[in-house]
């Protein structure tokens, strides 16, 4: 299969095309033109066109990430945040359609993302790492998330993305977090939050602070500032991914895959949810309850890596039986910052969306 893909940006819309699970040749990068929807929708028809024509074979379908809110299923995107023109309702998906005369997909970043890395990325290559380390231990669940400028989500069950009745599951960016009740999760799990943790910890105002890249080269000794400043501001960041992990493991009990413009920082990041991931809840008579029911591991770190590899099942015996069988008495689960490229893995998702509603026509 031939398929046509598009990691939408509000900044920069990146056009690929996947043949048989494998990238053809280079990406074509646009800007967006987000506020301008004749020109917008003119951009997505030429990346598209020069895809095809650059293409040797058919294209049997276009698949693609695109901001919501929309009704990804009619292919009809809404009032858009990044992308501004887009308003009322724009039919991008029966336009495509119309031009191209292929099947069209859209559906949400999030989604795509952990779909890819689900059937592409991380969640294969840690199944086969648990096979070579003779592991009995397989994993079947995974959530995808995205933290760059916003925060999203995606929610993967045994090679089946979780959609929701409104194809709105895995909207992690609109939950609480205890760090701050009174913001969603967003405000605190996005690259422009850290400028406003370092204003605050340096005593600053937000217009003030350096970029987020700055900060943390601040907080690595790179360049000088304000280094517990930094430090700070970035492991107050983990704490508020790490609250977000903790819920959805709680949830959907998985692995947990990060991706986005915000893994760059993980080191300094990584402390902030390990605090959070062991953080524990009163109860009413006093005591306290653990945060979560499964150990999770941080994989970034290599020994916890190495841990949680090995095989930690043992043989019992069946009772009335001669008979063993194998027990893993520990329940686990694991968060990484993903080191295949996030764009990358959108546009695999979209590429195994569109291939599994092709074959299964």
């Amino acid at each position: 299969m031939n398929i046509l893909t598009l990691d939408a940006g509000g900044t920069n819309f990146v056009f690929s095309a996947i043949k048989d699970g494998k990238f053809c040749g280079e990406s074509i990068r646009k800007p967006s033109n987000g506020d301008n929807l004749d020109l917008c929708l003119k951009t997505i028809i030429e990346g598209f066109t020069e895809l095809s024509v650059a293409s040797d074979d058919k294209v049997d379908a276009i698949s693609f990430a695109f901001p919501g809110p929309a009704d990804f299923s009619k292919g009809i995107i809404g009032d858009l945040y990044n992308l501004t023109a887009f308003r009322g309702g724009v039919a991008l998906g029966p336009m495509l359609e119309q031009i191209f005369n292929v099947p069209v997909f859209i559906n949400n970043d999030g989604d795509l993302y952990a779909y890819g890395e689900a059937l592409a990325g991380t969640l294969p290559f840690l199944n086969s790492e648990l096979l070579a380390n003779n592991s009995s231990k397989q994993y079947r669940n995974i959530c995808g998330m995205t933290i760059g400028t916003g925060f999203g989500a995606g929610l993967v069950h045994n090679g089946i993305l979780i959609k929701g009745d409104n194809i709105c599951a895995g909207e992690i960016w609109a939950t609480s977090n205890r760090q701050s009740p009174d913001f969603n999760s967003e405000e605190g799990v996005s690259i422009r939050s850290v400028r406003y943790f370092y204003a605050d910890f340096a005593g600053i105002k937000t217009e003030d602070a350096p970029q987020p890249k700055d900060i943390f080269e601040i907080g690595t000794g790179k360049i000088a500032g304000n280094k517990q400043a930094a430090i700070m501001a970035y492991e107050k960041l983990g704490r508020y991914i790490g609250d977000s992990i903790a819920n959805m493991i709680t949830l959907f009990d998985g692995i947990v895959v990060i991706g986005g413009g915000v893994a760059g920082a993980k080191e300094l990041i990584i402390p902030g949810i390990e605090k959070e991931l062991v953080r524990e809840f009163n109860k009413l008579d006093g005591s306290k309850n653990s945060r979560l029911s499964q150990r999770v591991f941080c994989l970034n770190n290599k020994d916890q890596m190495a841990d949680f590899l090995k095989d930690h099942g043992k043989t019992i015996k069946i009772p009335f039986s001669e008979k063993r069988i194998i027990y893993d008495s520990e329940p686990r689960c694991a968060y990484m910052f993903s080191e295949f490229n996030t764009s990358g893995m959108i546009s695999m998702g979209a590429y195994f969306y569109a291939l599994g509603k092709i074959t299964a026509e």
